[in-house]
């Protein structure tokens, strides 16, 4: 595994400068009012990016969980209203984003992560980051510290004021969609057909339930079959460790080779039939995606490259900046006004 980290070096130095020449050509991102800059909070929070990779690290050591759970959380919260912060508010009426069906699987470390970093960012500059900032710049760090590509992050956004379960339906990507119904998904987000597909990737890292996929295993489409763009191998390894009457709390790997590295090998495994969830498999098999899948499963690079780019945009995604929203200090809170 050393060997194979050392070896990838030069791949992950070389997408951090493409992503730094990005930046360095559009050094701000104008929205809602103000900015996102790389350097936003250099004379408020100078100590900023070292405390959250600080904290992002130690809670990665703890559990690998932390990598997807808080990737996932970053995604789930641009799709719904923008990036903001929204996903993280508790709510006591349980009227919130996060007490939806479509967000009940997001895994408790996410959340955990960001509220640790919380705690210490503003016990160094209090009442300057938003949690919108550090759920950002969290996301980046556990892909990196995963051996994945590091990026220079935007700052600036602010969070929201609202919080509404009634927001989520139909805004985020599910298990059992079509490439047509996901590029339209991330179309609503201004975002492409090729950044869907590079966005997919992250589920190179992490697990999903057993619950969330046992229709292709067992009555895909209603044929009472198994779904037959499925390896016949890993349908039977997942029979396996999902059968029929499966307690809802077991959970699989998403990529069944490399489960906790952040790597191209999730494109290579659609080409082998080891997608698991329709959304992932449908990649390959639809025409409409398949080249960009071949490309990014031939070259890990390209793939770096195009993620970096991706989670630039989605971070530009129904921003808060300037006047608009707040910035908390206390995460899973709106501030008492």
């Amino acid at each position: 595994m050393e060997k194979r980290r050392r070896s990838m070096m030069p791949a992950v130095l070389a997408v951090a400068l493409l992503a730094a020449m990005l930046l360095s050509s559009e050094a701000a991102y104008s929205g809602g009012g103000g900015a996102l800059s790389p350097g936003y909070y250099s004379k408020s929070c100078s100590k900023l990016e070292s405390i959250v990779r600080e904290e992002v690290a130690r809670k990665k050591n703890e559990t690998v969980v932390t990598i997807p759970a808080v990737l996932r959380l970053f995604f789930h919260d641009c799709f719904v209203n923008g990036c903001d912060a929204s996903v993280l508010i508790a709510s006591a009426k349980e009227d919130a984003e996060k007490n939806t069906r479509d967000n009940d699987s997001l895994a408790g470390d996410g959340y955990d992560t960001v509220n640790r970093v919380k705690a210490r960012v503003e016990k160094e500059c209090p009442g300057v980051v938003s949690c919108s900032d550090i759920l950002a710049l969290a996301a980046r760090d556990v892909v990196n510290l995963a051996d994945g590509p590091y990026w220079t992050v935007e700052l600036g956004r602010r969070d929201a004021l609202v919080s509404r379960a009634s927001d989520v339906e139909g805004k985020l990507p599910g298990p059992d969609m079509k490439v047509r119904e996901l590029t339209a998904i991330f179309k609503n987000g201004g975002l492409s057909q090729l950044d869907m597909v590079a966005l997919s990737g992250a589920h190179t890292v992490g697990f999903s339930h057993c619950t969330r996929f046992t229709d292709r295993l067992y009555n895909f489409s209603g044929t009472g079959k198994t779904d037959s763009s499925f390896s016949k191998d890993y349908a039977e390894a997942l029979k396996k460790a999902c059968p029929r009457d499966v307690s809802d709390t077991i959970a699989v790997n998403m990529d069944p080779i490399t489960p906790i590295t952040f790597d191209n090998n999730y494109y290579t495994n659609l080409l082998h039939g080891f997608g698991l969830f329709t959304s992932d498999q449908v990649l390959y098999t639809d025409s409409a995606s398949r080249e960009t899948v071949k490309q990014f499963s031939a070259n890990q690079t390209s793939f770096f490259e195009a993620f970096m780019a991706s989670m630039i945009k989605l971070g530009r995604v129904g921003v808060k900046t300037g006047d608009s929203g707040e910035i908390r200090t206390d995460c899973t809170a709106f501030n008492k006004h």
